[in-house]
């Protein structure tokens, strides 16, 4: 069997070089890859292209490399709770592709299902359509969008087995799954690491046949966007 183990991040992401597209899971602040992106923040790669559901917040997640201005382009479907995301912007320093996020989730699904490309009614009408195909089915127009096609996808799982089978928790399990099947390489981290056998079958998000590289991540500090209690 393939050894897919390995000790930490570092080792995880040794092989991502400067100009790579990189997909990372999670939802908002939920059930994001932590040590890869400080990993990826330490090695100081740059020119990225990175598609995620969001861009973090200006002091954590892929806020962290933004911050440090190791993302060229930003491939997301919300991203209004990064001020450093948003000067970028304006200034001209950032690449951005805004799409809607059923796309986002469509796209990916595409690549893990080796289908080159999809036919969505979201967008037609648009600016996001300007430039690319629209065809009629049944009188309904639908708009042409490619796969995804990523070097790396980066996932943050909380229950894992040594063959690369991953369960996801809660909201963690939104873009986690689908962009674990969607990269080229894919790389999980994991809250707790076991045994192969120690997983029931039933329950597993993600199959270890889409898992290259697995270690279990530490610290992990969970973060919440918006903390609301009452008064």
């Amino acid at each position: 069997m393939i050894n897919k183990v390995v000790d930490n991040a570092e080792e995880a992401i040794q092989d991502i070089q400067h100009g790579m597209t990189l997909m990372l899971g999670g939802f908002g602040l939920c059930g994001i890859p932590e040590n890869c992106i400080a990993a990826l923040v330490k090695k100081g790669v740059r020119e990225l292209t990175c598609i995620s559901n969001n861009a973090g917040v200006d002091d954590f997640g892929i806020g962290l490399l933004l911050q440090k201005h190791q993302v060229k382009k930003m491939i997301a479907s919300y991203v209004g709770e990064n001020a450093e995301f948003e000067r970028q912007l304006l200034s001209g320093e950032l690449e951005v592709e805004l799409i809607p996020q059923g796309t986002l989730a469509t796209r990916c699904l595409a690549a893990g299902y080796g289908m080159p490309a999809i036919f969505t009614p979201a967008g037609v009408g648009t600016e996001v359509a300007i430039g690319k195909e629209v065809r009629n089915f049944n009188g309904k127009d639908y708009l042409l969008e490619m796969a995804f096609e990523a070097d790396f996808a980066i996932v943050k799982a909380w229950r894992g087995d040594t063959a690369g089978n991953l369960i996801f928790r809660s909201t963690a399990r939104n873009f986690n799954p689908i962009m674990a099947m969607a990269g080229k390489v894919t790389i999980a981290e994991v809250e707790e690491l076991v045994p192969i056998g120690t997983l029931d079958p039933d329950q597993i998000h993600a199959p270890g046949i889409y898992v290259h590289r697995i270690f279990q991540g530490k610290n992990y500090e969970k973060r919440i966007e918006k903390r609301t209690v009452r008064e």
